[in-house]
């Protein structure tokens, strides 16, 4: 028997919705050879990330073994899927394969990292084939929120793997292409030896609905509105930056597309050939000359992201631009579980300008890019695969889908991030639990979650802080009594007294019971100095802060 294993470990996108990262190898224990797909990000939030601009997979376990990968594949150009190539791309150095629309948009973010652009290769859909390593890998045409997703398909010494990625079941998706089954049943054919497959809409239990659904009651609702219309949706979602585009033509409106990454997508969409007959866009310093019932703005921001243009017109002014009572704002989009308080916050800042906010609660103004519960059950149906591995998704996501496929007699493992599973065998086996993890960039620097970073920030953000400084003179005595600044703490406590007054007279006292074996130890005295501050100040307003202690000696 062959001691040969053909291993699937997910280093990020399992047990959670984004920051996809997938591994697959393949040879004796200890020696594969690998190929990564997808490299991607997910984004902060002030509980449990305050102030990180980017979170990314902890790759650690495959840097440490980047002699022995062949390739890097992106399914497509979500950033959750291709938003980190550039940040982690120097951890791997191994050639990036996708096809022309991703290649764009990851050839400009490794050039922003200042990384070496001519590796990011164009390859054309099935039957088209890389080679790497062990493995031959054809990119499979599948509709989506964004043009040219793709699922790979995956041919190893031990059979095919179906790597879905992100997609549905959309015959007319209007830009990019249409899910083709005869195509996949082609695929299917000689047998699947494993299908790794999309969980994020398991729970919905209705049929998706096809993007082409949408641009009637899109067109008859920015026709009613009588000011100026704004609508948001995903930049990437190319489709229905067309199709709001194209409202706001049939409503006679000029249209201004507002932000970086709007135009950036709209551009890359247009160069690389996937998207044709754009209507015409106006540039946001002629805007000012039109009526603002001749407006329709399709802007960034769907999510509450505090620097996109939604946010920054729901506080005031973007770019000369404003709303008014009267406007409408339009969410084509739906709210990513975790992002709804900053959608909400936007939502209730428009209200208060006399804003009409249409949301997606009826379903008429956006579809899910994802495959649903029925739509799952067509695919199993369509691959016939010997297992199932549930991906993309959150934990209670991928058990759902173990047991979706089990109703069909399929044999389904669950494997959330880190969990190595050998599917060389007649049934898929774990053999090894990986670390995994997260990394953060902050401003511009990459740091591990071990570094304490994130978690002193936490902890300042919920304490407060408090800096105690002290001066010894030459003779190990204090000159004049420890004093205290704070921040993030009330200006005064329980008594009424200012709360770095009361500190300082009971650090004062402190030290008057400190003796020579303390005063002379810096260390031992940080301590105590510390340890007094928190006791204080938790008797004074009921917080123990964090506390920073300064010790100055005088020297002779």
């Amino acid at each position: 028997m062959s001691a040969d294993r053909l291993i699937y470990l997910p280093l990020g996108g399992a047990g959670e919705i984004g920051m996809n990262c997938y591994v697959y190898g393949y040879g004796p224990k200890g020696k594969e050879r690998f190929i990564l797909v997808d490299l991607g990000v997910t984004f902060p939030d002030m509980d449990g990330s305050p102030g990180v601009d980017l979170i990314f997979p902890d790759i650690s376990w495959l840097a440490e073994r980047a002699n022995r990968l062949d390739a890097i594949f992106i399914t497509h150009a979500h950033e959750d899927h291709v938003g980190a190539v550039g940040h982690l791309w120097s951890k791997l150095k191994a050639p990036i394969y996708c096809r022309p629309f991703t290649a764009n948009i990851a050839k400009r973010k490794m050039e922003e990292q200042g990384q070496p652009e001519n590796l990011v290769r164009i390859v054309q859909p099935w039957p088209e084939t890389v080679k790497a390593g062990p493995f031959s890998v054809s990119f499979l045409p599948m509709s989506h929120s964004i043009p040219e997703t793709s699922a790979l398909v995956i041919d190893s010494p031990k059979g095919r793997i179906v790597h879905t990625g992100d997609f549905k079941l959309d015959k007319t998706p209007l830009v990019g292409e249409a899910f083709d089954p005869e195509l996949w049943a082609e695929v299917a054919k000689p047998g699947v030896r494993a299908l790794v497959c999309d969980s994020t809409n398991v729970m919905s239990p209705h049929a998706g609905r096809s993007e082409a659904t949408l641009p009637e009651e899109i067109t008859k609702l920015i026709a009613s509105a009588p000011g100026m219309v704004v609508a948001t949706t995903f930049a990437s979602n190319v489709a229905r930056v067309k199709t709001l585009a194209e409202a706001g033509r049939a409503a006679g409106r000029s249209v201004v597309l507002l932000g970086r990454a709007m135009r950036r997508m709209v551009s890359a969409a247009q160069e690389t050939g996937v998207l044709h007959d754009f209507p015409k866009t106006v540039l946001v310093e002629e805007a000012g000359n039109i009526p603002r019932e001749g407006l329709m703005l399709i802007v960034t921001g769907s999510q509450g992201e505090r620097r996109a243009a939604s946010a920054q017109l729901a506080r005031g002014k973007y770019l000369g631009m404003s709303m008014k009572d009267g406007d409408m704002f339009l969410f084509s989009s739906k709210t990513i579980p975790g992002n709804e308080r900053g959608v909400l916050r936007i939502i209730n800042a428009f209200s208060e300008k006399g804003v009409d906010v249409v949301d997606d609660s009826t379903g008429q103004y956006h579809v899910s890019g994802h495959a649903n519960r029925p739509d799952l059950k067509e695919m199993h149906a369509l691959m016939k695969p010997q297992f199932l591995i549930p991906m993309h998704g959150e934990h209670r996501h991928l058990r759902e889908h173990v047991k979706l496929g089990l109703e069909t007699g399929l044999k389904g493992v669950l494997a959330p991030n880190g969990t190595m599973v050998d599917l060389a065998g007649n049934e898929p086996k774990v053999v090894e639990y990986v670390e995994t993890g997260r990394t953060y960039l902050d401003g511009t620097v990459q740091i591990g979650a071990l570094d304490g970073v994130v978690r002193d920030r936490i902890r300042l953000a919920l304490n407060g802080h408090v800096t105690v400084t002290l001066i010894l003179d030459e003779n190990d005595e204090p000159l004049g009594e420890p004093w205290c600044e704070i921040m993030g703490l009330p200006k005064q406590g329980r008594s009424g007294t200012p709360l770095t007054e009361v500190l300082e007279h009971d650090l004062d006292q402190v030290m008057g019971r400190a003796d020579d074996s303390i005063l002379t130890d810096d260390d031992k005295l940080t301590e105590v100095l510390r340890r007094g501050a928190r006791n204080s100040a938790n008797a004074e307003i009921g917080r123990k802060p964090e506390v920073t202690v300064v010790i100055s000696r005088l020297v002779d």
